[in-house]
C-alpha cells in the first residue's frame, strides 16, 4: 500500500495481552485493511508472554520498548506507535477491546472526519459484551457514556482509553500524550485537543471493553481512581497514580 493513500493508522499498545490480543488484532483483517487503506501498528510495552509473537502474525509494524531502562507508560507506547504512523487519522484501540462491526465503525470515522476539517477528534461509546454484561457494567457504563457525551457537548473534551481517534496532524500539533502520565492520559488529550478544533462524542461509534478491572477491584475503586487521576491531572499537571497497575 502506498503510504499517501493510508486514511486511518490503527495505533494497539500492548504488555502480556496474548490471552486477548489475537482476537483484537483479527478485527482489522487483511481485506479490510486493503479496501479502507488502513494500517495496524502495535507499540509492545516490554511484554514477557507471547504477545509480541502474535503480533508479528498480524503486522510487521511493531515498536518494542527496550525494557532494560524502566517501565513505559501507556502514554509512551501509544506516542511510539503513533511515531510510525502514515494515515491523516490515528485510531488508538486497547488490546482488549473489541468492535462489534469494524467495517461500519472505518465507514463511521470517515464519514464524519473526511468532510469535517475542524473535527480533530471522535469520543466513542463503550459498553461490555452483551453475553458478559451484568446489571452494574449496564448501569455504569450508561451514566459513564451520558458522561462522556455533556462533557464533549461543553467543550471541554473527554474520550474513554479504549479507543479514541485523532486528527493526525492535531496530535502532533498538541505533542501528543503526556508522557509522563501513569493514568489520566487519556482524558489529558482530548482536553487539549478541544484547543484545537472540535472534539465530538458519536454513540454510533461503539466498542465492547474487557470487564477484567471491573470484576477484580468493583466499580467504585475503579471511577474513584479515573476521577481522582483526572482531577488530579486537570489542577496539578499530573497523576495521583504513580503507576497503572496490569490486570490480566
Amino acid at each position: 500500500m502506498e503510504d499517501q493513500k493510508i486514511q486511518i493508522s490503527i495505533v494497539i499498545p500492548t504488555k502480556n495481552e496474548e490471552s486477548l490480543l489475537a482476537a483484537c488484532l483479527k478485527q482489522i483483517s487483511n481485506d479490510l485493511q486493503q479496501r479502507y487503506s488502513l494500517e495496524l501498528i502495535v507499540s509492545d510495552g516490554g511484554s514477557t508472554d507471547n504477545t509480541v509473537t502474535i503480533a508479528k502474525t498480524f503486522t510487521d509494524r511493531i515498536v518494542i520498548h527496550d525494557t532494560a531502562s524502566r517501565l513505559q507508560t501507556i502514554a509512551e507506547g501509544r506516542n511510539a506507535g503513533a511515531a510510525l504512523a502514515k494515515g491523516e487519522i490515528i485510531m488508538f484501540l486497547n488490546a482488549d477491546t473489541e468492535v462489534p462491526n469494524c467495517e461500519k465503525f472505518i465507514q463511521r470515522i470517515l464519514h464524519l472526519m473526511s468532510p469535517d476539517r475542524e473535527l480533530v477528534a471522535l469520543a466513542v461509546k463503550v459498553q461490555i459484551r452483551p453475553d458478559e454484561r451484568i446489571l452494574s457494567d449496564k448501569l455504569f457504563h450508561t451514566f459513564f457514556n451520558q458522561y462522556v457525551r455533556i462533557l464533549n457537548f461543553f467543550g471541554m473534551g473527554m474520550g474513554r482509553g479504549e479507543c479514541q481517534i485523532i486528527r493526525k496532524t492535531t496530535f502532533l500539533a498538541c505533542g501528543g500524550y503526556n508522557s509522563s502520565l501513569a493514568a489520566g492520559e487519556d482524558f489529558d488529550l482530548y482536553h487539549r485537543l478541544t484547543k484545537y478544533g472540535k472534539v465530538r462524542y458519536d454513540s454510533r461509534l461503539l466498542v465492547y471493553e474487557s470487564p477484567r478491572r471491573y470484576r477484580k477491584y468493583g466499580y467504585a475503586k475503579v471511577y474513584f481512581d479515573w476521577v481522582s487521576n483526572g482531577l488530579s491531572v486537570l489542577f496539578r499537571g499530573k497523576a495521583s497514580s504513580k503507576t497503572w497497575e496490569e490486570v490480566r
